[in-house]
């Protein structure tokens, strides 16, 4: 048996430097190979996220964007629509079946009486708080949101301008069927008027969406996934009839994603409201760039509901609200029209 060389205390002193420098460089390795592996799982949920948009970042400065970003190239889109080809009444009549147009025809009553409107849920928005009984009286409103056909009558029976993301004036392809999008409130108003009716209010609409026992769903109080479009799950808009297991408890369907919705009212604080009043306040813009009856108009704030294929699941709640001025446009703002109960369409 070999004899132990004794060690010394330098050699000791040195052996622990060797020890804490070897476990010093494992750790910073170890670190440095975290971050690499954070930064590749960054990359590949970024990489995730562009293939979930609609259109390759790269090319975001010729894309329609989200409200407002093309506001200006939507005003000049206004002035100069006229001079723009598009349907005339016959193309814009042959773009669906007779079939199909009896169907987007179709209105569904909604009676008289009390519903609870907004909530309490002190994680909602201040806006859509607080929960309060209303009565509305007895009216009808669409059975679906305005779809591209529907409006390509409108813009061909009135020489109106088409909406900004038609191609040379035309829907694209395959789309007839989807709601009409990048359309301000004014232009909701014009088709609303063309065709006998109105937009409807912030009241009818979320008592056509929920009933009467408060849900937070057109369907319940759950979220179904299968039962609408929305948080980029498709990435587009999808017809107006593709989730029949959406429908409201009065058979109105898509009002939940796919596209927000404006409706008539001003964005006001419902009463006992806890929401800064200055959210209610439209911020001042450009007045060069407005549209409208007047410019005082177009400075308050409408409101839409709905949620689209963009928001957040919690954007579909039928008593959140959203708004935006009624001059802007978007690739997820659309609208239905309603009427008094005692009337009848013209169109």
């Amino acid at each position: 048996m070999k004899a132990r060389i004794p060690v010394t205390p330098a050699q000791r002193r040195r052996r622990k430097r060797w020890l804490m420098a070897t476990l010093v460089v494992c750790i910073t390795l170890a670190m440095v190979g975290g971050g690499l592996h954070v930064m590749k799982l960054g990359a590949l949920r970024m990489a995730e996220m562009r293939a979930k948009a609609t259109y390759d970042v790269r090319e975001m400065p010729k894309h329609i964007r989200a409200a407002g970003e093309e506001i200006y190239l939507h005003e000049a889109h206004e002035k100069h629509g006229k001079a723009l080809a598009t349907y005339t009444p016959e193309e814009a009549a042959a773009l669906l079946s007779p079939a199909q147009w009896q169907e987007l025809a179709r209105m569904i009553e909604v009676p008289a009486g009390v519903f609870w409107m907004g909530t309490d849920d002190p994680k909602s928005n201040a806006a859509n708080r607080p929960k309060h009984r209303v009565y509305v009286k007895a009216f009808r409103i669409d059975k679906y949101p305005v779809t591209q056909a529907q409006y390509a009558r409108f813009v061909a029976a009135k020489h109106y301008r088409p909406p900004l993301n038609w191609k040379d004036g035309k829907i694209p392809r395959g789309m007839a069927m989807h709601p009409v999008t990048m359309v301000s409130w004014y232009n909701a108003r014009d088709y609303c008027a063309w065709a006998g009716k109105r937009l409807p209010t912030e009241a009818e609409w979320e008592k056509a969406a929920r009933g009467t026992d408060g849900r937070r769903w057109p369907w319940g109080n759950a979220l179904r996934p299968e039962n609408l479009n929305t948080y980029y799950r498709v990435g587009h808009t999808t017809p107006v009839n593709a989730y029949p297991n959406g429908a409201s408890p009065y058979g109105v369907m898509d009002m939940a994603g796919n596209v927000q919705e404006w409706v008539a009212d001003e964005f006001a604080p419902y009463p006992g409201s806890p929401g800064d009043p200055s959210i209610f306040k439209a911020k001042d813009i450009d007045p060069n760039y407005q549209r409208g009856s007047d410019e005082k108009e177009s400075l308050i704030y409408r409101v839409m509901r709905g949620g689209s294929w963009k928001s957040d699941p919690f954007s579909t709640f039928v008593y959140h609200r959203n708004y935006s001025l009624p001059n802007y446009a978007s690739d997820f703002y659309g609208f239905r029209c309603a009427m008094d109960a005692s009337k009848e369409e013209h169109r």
